[in-house]
């Protein structure tokens, strides 16, 4: 079985490859694709096979899925230039007659206002007409989007434009963990899995960080385009500070919590919680 995984050198492609191997897919079997495949030299000590792969080389997406039997499809972050990159991968993987593709979306993707799902829903409309079998795999927020923030919490609270709104945030290990799930298992062809852990709003994020810390924390809400501008302000490019507090809306009509329990099916046993993910980093 020949494994392709793209998007290495970034943080969700380097753990669905970790995953592929605690599985115990030798690891010869695995092709990692990075753009710079200086930074996957590890891999490739380890047996990985390392190529590279650009969404925008045709001719080396071409070569990179030559044999490739199943393909973990990373979503790209260039916002704008996805879908046109979408289509190079995908006619790469046409031509290698790739059995499967898996590929890293977002929540209610065909459904969703967000200004990312637009794009997600595209792909996916792409790689639906392309014949090829597919799983969706809609990602909800990472954990680590908060995680990540606590010494920002600490001093200046929590702020946001989300409402009372709940994300299913989960961990970055554990959606790759069910996208090694879904190519190395059978079952899974034209599915679509809405994934994420248990739900909380930004209070309730504040209120734990309160209890875990003893110190307190607040959440302030503000209005999309106050955030924005606090985005800004903190050092965050202005078109991207605009799609997190579009996505801040979306959280706040619920377009980020997931029904269902599809990750915990997936990867056999609960997600991790919140108040897990900040216990583990304080």
């Amino acid at each position: 079985m020949s494994i392709v995984v793209t998007g290495v050198t970034g943080h969700l492609g380097r753990l669905v490859v970790e995953s592929l191997l605690s599985r115990g897919v030798p690891a010869d079997g695995i092709v990692a694709l990075g753009r710079d495949t200086t930074k996957l030299a590890d891999l490739a000590e380890r047996g990985v096979t390392v190529r590279r792969g650009d969404y925008d080389d045709p001719a080396s997406l071409r070569t990179a899925l030559a044999g490739a039997e199943k393909l973990v499809y990373v979503s790209g972050n260039e916002l704008g230039r996805r879908v046109e990159q979408s289509r190079n991968v995908i006619a790469a993987a046409k031509e290698a007659g790739v059995g499967l593709i898996a590929y890293t979306s977002i929540p209610k993707a065909d459904t969703s206002g967000l200004i990312l799902a637009k794009e997600h829903y595209a792909i996916e409309q792409e790689i639906a007409a392309s014949g090829l079998p597919y799983v969706f795999l809609r990602n909800s927020w990472y954990l680590e989007n908060y995680t990540t923030q606590i010494p920002t919490y600490l001093q200046f609270g929590v702020a946001g434009a989300a409402e009372d709104g709940r994300v299913s945030a989960a961990t970055r290990a554990e959606f790759a963990e069910a996208a090694a799930v879904v190519v190395t298992t059978d079952g899974h062809a034209n599915q679509v899995y809405e994934l994420g852990g248990a739900p909380f709003t930004l209070s309730e994020l504040a209120e734990e960080l309160s209890r875990q810390t003893g110190q307190e924390v607040t959440y302030t809400d503000l209005s999309e385009d106050k955030y924005a501008e606090v985005l800004v302000g903190a050092g965050v490019p202005a078109d991207f500070a605009a799609v997190l507090a579009d996505s801040d809306r979306g959280l706040a009509r619920g377009e980020l919590e997931v029904e269902g329990d599809d990750l915990a099916r997936l990867i056999g046993r609960r997600p991790v919680t919140l108040a897990e993910a900040l216990r583990a980093v304080l």
